[in-house]
Parts: structure tokens; sequence; C-alpha cells
């Protein structure tokens, strides 16, 4: 009972390191989805400046480490004279990273609707901002709500390493009080039970997002109800 009440004890201080994280998270998540739409947005602009730039954004922010771009954000910019808090450091690390493999989503969701749309739009005298707006985001948003559902789930747990820059999140919390009291399987073992049991939820929140939102499953099952055609009505006399 001595270690059970000596477990729980260290549960108040992993609790609030867990509220940070969960913050943390969600923040970078909603800058990281604006981001991510706005580069999307200008991978397809049809400006070649505006594509270069978030071309290069893109490919540069996917082809190096997150803890790099942590690093760089915490540690370099003080010379250039920004000074950012480590809470601050991390979420605009998150969200700068994640933003970037959003925009190739929301890229893909934008193209993957049907030319015939665009087509049918442009006959209607639409402008590319209107046609955009009315006709093809609305779709492009359904088919990218999977994938975009997932990255939290990915955000949530690559926050663990925003405990490198010293912020006292779930992680940086569990390895204070590890160096302290020596109980590292003990501590390290509630830190990941915390975490799963934050993101189990979370992650069958998002299949049955993606099962509610299967633009191809559901499209199919339309497909296979107008093959059959208009159910019998079975007569009662």
């Amino acid at each position: 009972m001595t270690v059970v009440h000596e477990m729980l004890s260290f549960l108040p201080d992993l609790l609030q390191g867990a509220l940070t994280t969960i913050t943390v998270s969600l923040l970078a998540y909603v800058l990281a989805l604006i981001g991510g739409l706005a580069f999307g947005l200008a991978r397809l602009s049809p400006f070649l400046a505006v594509r270069s730039v978030a071309t290069v954004y893109v490919q540069f922010i996917r082809g190096t480490p997150l803890l790099l771009q942590l690093f760089s954000i915490y540690y370099v910019l003080p010379y250039a004279g920004i000074v950012l808090s480590p809470f601050a450091s991390g979420v605009l690390g998150l969200a700068i990273n994640y933003s970037a493999y959003m925009a190739e989503v929301f890229r893909s969701g934008i193209q993957a609707v049907a030319a015939g749309q665009r087509e049918a739009g442009q006959s209607l005298g639409m402008s590319r901002r209107l046609l955009m707006r009315r006709i093809i985001l609305p779709q492009a948003f359904r088919i990218v709500i999977p994938p975009i559902g997932n990255f939290f789930v990915a955000i949530f747990k690559d926050s663990a390493l925003v405990s490198v820059i010293t912020m006292r999140d779930l992680m940086f919390t569990g390895e204070l009080l590890a160096s302290a009291t020596f109980k590292h399987f003990e501590i390290f073992g509630m830190v990941a039970i915390i975490y799963f049991c934050i993101s189990y939820p979370v992650a069958k929140f998002v299949e049955y997002v993606e099962a509610r939102f299967d633009v191809q499953k559901r499209g199919q099952a339309i497909g296979v109800q107008q093959q059959q055609g208009p159910p019998a009505v079975v007569g009662t006399g």
C-alpha cells in the first residue's frame, strides 16, 4: 500500500503536466489546420511565385526533423532578438511542422474533387474564389476529415518532444519526478498510462469520424442502392 500511496502522490503533478500537453496539442492543431489550408491553397495558386514559396516551405519543413525545428525556435531565434517562452515555442514548433503535412492533405483533397464540379461552376460564370468557396472546399473537407483527424493523435504524441525545451508538459514532469525519486519504472509507467488514456479515446473518435465521413464507401452504398432500385412495396391485401 505504501508504494501505491507513493505513486498516487505523483499523480497530481503528472495530471497537471498532462493538462499542459493537451493545451499545447489543441493550440498547435488549430494553428496547423489554418496554416495547412493556407499553404495547401497556395500550392494550387495560379501564380508561380506563390506556388514556389509554398512548395519550398512544405518541402523544407517536411525534410527537417521536428526536434531541430523546436531547437531552432527556442534557442536560435533569440539571436535574432525573438525570445519565446517554452510554451509558445512548443506550440509554434508543432504548428509549423504539422501545417506542412496538412498542406499536402488539403491539396490532395482539393485535387480529388471531380473535374466536372469545377466545370459546372465555371459554366455558371463563377469566379475562381467563389467556385472554391461554394463548391470545391465543402467537398474537399469531407475528403480530408479522416486523415486530418488522425493528425491530432500524432500531434498529441509528438508533443512529448517539447520537453527538450524545458516545458513542463507530461513528459518533462515525469522526467523531473523520476530523476528526483529514482523510480523510473513506476513513474514512466504512469506517464505511459496517462498518454494512452488520453490518446485512445481520441483515436476511437477519429475512427468514428472516418466511418461517418468515408466518402468512397458512402458513394458505393448509394451506387448499389441505385442499381437495386427502390424497395418493393409488399401488399397487405
